[in-house]
């Protein structure tokens, strides 16, 4: 029996960030030291079906390679949407040949997955039912980060800087949305951001200059969520820091991001050849200390753990820092800044791999403690 730790990566997902996901996990799983792991990969297609490529052996298998080329991948399927009964089996004790752990009583699960049902604390729910350590935030942390106008609410209750914003449930006949016009106008102005409250990579938004342009990025936004998020628009730098951590964490140095285009969409972050990151931001000593304690407070103040890349906006103007957002599990793939930050502040990709593990691994021991007896 090997005494390599067990890692289950999971990746895919039911959202629109699925093949960001597949490319965060593909850079992984090159990076993962085999000689301290067994890695086990398990996609989830945008149906829901969880699919099983099992064990892998080297870093490049055809296996792994297929699964980037479409929405599965080759194996036993283990659970489709209907239920979560056989996944529960799958990891049950009872039956020690269908451990995930391979019978050696170590594992831990790194999910990869990006957006809803993923990053909003969903799966995180899962694996504390199964018992299982994972890699990131928990439940209340990646929900609370997932929720772009919640963790806004959040963070400004805190005394944290964050941009102007009003949001709106469009499914539950919320009674401004017949308002949300004058209310932009009022109160956020133009030009303005509109996005889906619960997603990432700049999937649905829109910048918005005009009244007229309003309804169709509305209606846009709606067709990823039924929460939408307005948002100032502010003539700004974009400064990315990465942080690391359960109790006490700690934060990269900071990175900008100089998108070709007006603002850091979709494909320039992830195609855009165009896009520029400048590692270390050019920021004094004074702005880099400010910018590090922000992340830290921020990620704190949204409970999460483990990692997180924190999304600046230094406005140009005012040289005010506010924070724009939390992303709790960040993107991963060999143009990601939350890896690149920690290289340059001296982790490199493995060893941060490495840390995240142990992290999982301390916060699971930690709660394990806890008494579960009244008495």
């Amino acid at each position: 029996m090997s005494d390599k730790l067990n890692v289950w990566m999971i990746c895919g997902g039911r959202s629109a960030e699925h093949q960001v996901s597949l490319q965060s996990a593909k850079s992984i799983a090159s990076a993962l030291d085999r000689q301290k792991y067994n890695l086990h990969l398990v996609t989830i297609t945008k149906q829901g079906k969880w699919v099983s490529s099992g064990l892998l052996e080297d870093r490049t298998p055809p296996a792994l390679e297929q699964v980037w080329e479409g929405d599965g991948s080759p194996g036993e399927e283990l659970i489709t949407s209907d239920g979560l009964g056989a996944l529960a089996a799958k990891v049950s004790p009872v039956a020690e040949g269908s451990r995930p752990d391979g019978g050696n009583g170590r594992m831990v699960a790194f999910p990869v997955l990006h957006g809803p049902y993923g990053e909003d604390g969903t799966i995180q729910g899962l694996f504390e039912m199964l018992d299982i350590p994972y890699v990131g935030s928990g439940v209340l942390g990646s929900a609370l980060s997932m929720d772009k106008a919640k963790s806004k609410e959040i963070l400004f209750h805190k005394g944290i800087p964050v941009p102007k914003w009003i949001s709106f449930n469009l499914g539950t006949g919320d009674v401004r949305t017949g308002r949300i016009p004058e209310i932009v106008a009022t109160v956020i102005g133009y030009p303005c951001f509109i996005k889906p409250a619960n997603l990432g990579s700049s999937v649905g938004i829109t910048k918005v200059k005009h009244r007229s342009e309003l309804d169709d990025a509305i209606h846009l936004a709606r067709r990823y969520d039924t929460k939408i998020l307005i948002e100032e628009a502010i003539d700004a730098r974009e400064i990315e820091c990465s942080v690391l951590g359960n109790g006490r964490a700690i934060a990269s140095i900071p990175g900008e991001v100089v998108p070709e285009k007006e603002f850091y969409d979709y494909e320039a972050k992830y195609s855009d050849e165009g896009t520029e990151l400048i590692i270390p931001a050019d920021l004094s000593e004074e702005q880099v200390e400010r910018v590090q304690h922000l992340a830290v407070r921020a990620f704190h103040a949204l409970e999460c753990c483990g990692m997180a890349r924190v999304d600046f906006f230094f406005e140009k103007r005012s040289g005010r820092i506010i924070v724009n957002e939390l992303n709790t599990i960040p993107g991963f793939t060999e143009v990601s800044m939350y890896p690149k930050l920690w290289e340059a502040s001296g982790i490199s990709y493995p060893h941060l791999l490495d840390r995240l593990i142990e992290l999982a691994l301390e916060r699971y021991t930690e709660k394990k403690e806890l008494s579960v007896d009244r008495d």
